[in-house]
């Protein structure tokens, strides 16, 4: 809807909304810009702490995906006349602790009433112009890292449901509440040669895949048995606990996607799922890739090798065993 009103023209922004990147991107001094985002959603869990803590580990994950360094929030509470007032404490208290585990000062907010309750952030931060990792610039040759596993869409319908396994719960939660701070202050370090980075979230990898090849100009290919999952994710798949946004994903984006090797229902799946505060798809030179992977992981972050980028090619993106 952005795209069909009247353009402004500042030379100032670095990166817009007409870019479908993560955050815009808004230069303030020579050597300085702004990172600036914002997310917010209904909850996906049950307790309250937890959901505050999701909430901003999400709302925090754009600013860390341009590589940048968050500063401040304010938060956006909706939340029912009638509803008891200590749950919204509890959903602010969560927040508020991920938002201290970041450094990023919570200095206000907005809150209104409505009748479902949805939390989040706007998220400002700094970056170095300079340095600013957008998902338009893979190179053919790159290889993908990834720091997280799939499946917190999955497992989240299964909650809804309440059929999901406690340990299935315990996996979604920790992935979900897990910063990409150490993984994007790694990343971004000097010594490796990062060329796009973006979080995966509500478009799922292949959406987001898709995005980095369109502004790269490239294709990618991914090895599916290297892409990590949560545990349960399948068993909910098969269970048919699929999110409308997971089918979304698919009716927008399969058709870029070509399938090689006698690939599961079950895994093209789960290629779609959307996330909530996924991990990172980093496209990094390949002398620097082993080298940053050590890095990352070094850091305690879970990352793995997925896949590569390859030349401007259809199909845009090809996966195979």
């Amino acid at each position: 809807m952005l795209g069909k009103l009247a353009r402004q023209h500042d030379p100032n922004v670095l990166v817009g909304f007409d870019h479908a990147d993560d955050a815009g991107v808004y230069q303030i001094a020579p050597d300085t810009a702004l990172v600036q985002t914002v997310d917010f959603f209904t909850p996906i869990v049950d307790d309250p702490y937890t959901f505050g803590q999701i909430a901003a580990t999400n709302s925090l994950s754009d600013v860390y995906a341009m590589g940048g360094r968050p500063l401040t929030s304010l938060a956006l509470v909706c939340f029912p006349e009638k509803a008891n007032l200590a749950i919204l404490e509890r959903i602010l208290a969560g927040g508020l602790a991920k938002m201290m585990e970041a450094k990023c000062t919570v200095i206000g907010g907005h809150s209104i009433r409505d009748e479902e309750t949805k939390f989040g952030y706007s998220v400002t931060g700094i970056i170095d112009p300079a340095r600013v990792l957008t998902n338009g610039g893979a190179k053919p040759g790159d290889r993908l890292l990834f720091t997280k596993a799939l499946g917190t869409g999955v497992i989240s319908t299964a909650i809804k449901k309440d059929t999901a396994r406690q340990s299935w719960i315990d996996a979604a939660v920790a992935s979900m509440t897990t910063l990409n701070k150490n993984a994007a202050e790694v990343a971004t370090g000097k010594a490796f040669q990062v060329h796009a980075m973006t979080d995966v979230t509500g478009f799922g990898l292949i959406g987001h895949a898709r995005e980095i090849a369109m502004a790269s100009h490239v294709s990618l290919h991914f090895y599916v048995n290297r892409i990590p999952l949560l545990e349960g994710a399948m068993e909910c798949v098969r269970a048919g606990h699929i999110p409308g946004g997971l089918k979304a994903n698919r009716e927008f984006s399969d058709c870029v996607v070509e399938y090689e090797g006698g690939i599961s229902e079950e895994i093209k799946t789960l290629l779609f799922d959307p996330q909530t505060a996924g991990g990172l798809l980093i496209s990094v030179a390949e002398k620097d890739s082993m080298q940053l992977l050590k890095a990352l992981q070094g850091a305690g972050v879970p990352a793995v090798e997925i896949g590569e980028v390859r030349a401007d090619k259809k199909p845009l993106i090809t996966v195979t065993p």
